[in-house]
């Protein structure tokens, strides 16, 4: 095992015993977009799956936006891991690149419409648990995008109880610092499905990534304090609330 590898692995490890991410008799629905993170949810949960003391069952859920992007090698891979999947095609994306959509930027409606989508099929398919593929840069990211623009300190959880403890949101790599994700994806030669939707890379969230980018490069320690931070709050030192 190389020593990225090795790192990575530490880190899914810290969050699942951290967080309580993995339960006996769970029954996972793992959300697989093709993208480096949620394959590399995916192949750790499996390596999990064999080497953990407890049973847990995954099962991976493919929702194709509607942009036309190249799956075949995906579904290849999904097939040869012998769990079973769930391919679905949608049209989320082009509608909420449509005039249809008056209301809500099409980032926003069409990471609705998914989710939404992805509640359904966990509780149609017998999930407790949905696995998604946020990485520790989603968190740090999230938390500053809710304080720019929606005026709240919040971001992602690595496990959240959703619609009274019927589904639990669990995110295994919350730890893991994306470019790791992404390097190691591409040693593992993992099946990626490049994103084929026109709003990539022109987001309020690539522009906060833009200026965390810059900010990690000039103190190393950032992305740690960040993280320190997100569950060390002086609330005695925060304004009342309004």
């Amino acid at each position: 095992m190389g020593f990225l590898r090795k790192a990575v692995n530490r880190l899914v490890g810290k969050a699942i015993h951290r967080y309580g991410l993995l339960n006996h008799g769970d029954r996972i629905a793992v959300a697989v977009s093709g993208g480096a993170d949620s394959m590399m949810m995916l192949w750790f949960l499996m390596e999990w799956q064999k080497k953990a003391p407890i049973r847990f069952q995954l099962l991976p859920i493919h929702l194709d936006m509607g942009f036309g992007a190249e799956y075949s090698p995906l579904l290849a891979y999904l097939s040869g891991t012998g769990l079973g999947y769930h391919f679905e095609e949608t049209g989320f994306g082009p509608y909420a690149h449509s005039p249809a959509n008056r209301k809500k930027s099409p980032c926003f409606l069409c990471s609705m419409l998914r989710r939404k989508r992805l509640f359904q099929l966990a509780h149609h398919l017998g999930c407790n648990k949905i696995a998604f593929g946020h990485n520790q840069d989603d968190i740090i990211e999230t938390f500053f995008m809710n304080v720019i623009y929606s005026g709240e300190m919040s971001t992602m959880l690595p496990r959240q109880e959703m619609f009274k403890g019927l589904i639990t949101i669990i995110r295994p790599l919350s730890l893991v610092d994306g470019a790791s994700v992404r390097r190691l994806a591409g040693e593992l030669e993992l099946p990626l499905v490049e994103n084929p939707c026109p709003s990539s890379g022109a987001t309020k969230r690539s522009e906060i990534r833009e200026m965390l980018e810059r900010v990690f490069k000039a103190n190393r320690k950032a992305r740690g304090n960040i993280m320190h931070a997100l569950c060390n709050v002086r609330t005695e030192y925060l304004l009342p609330p309004d």
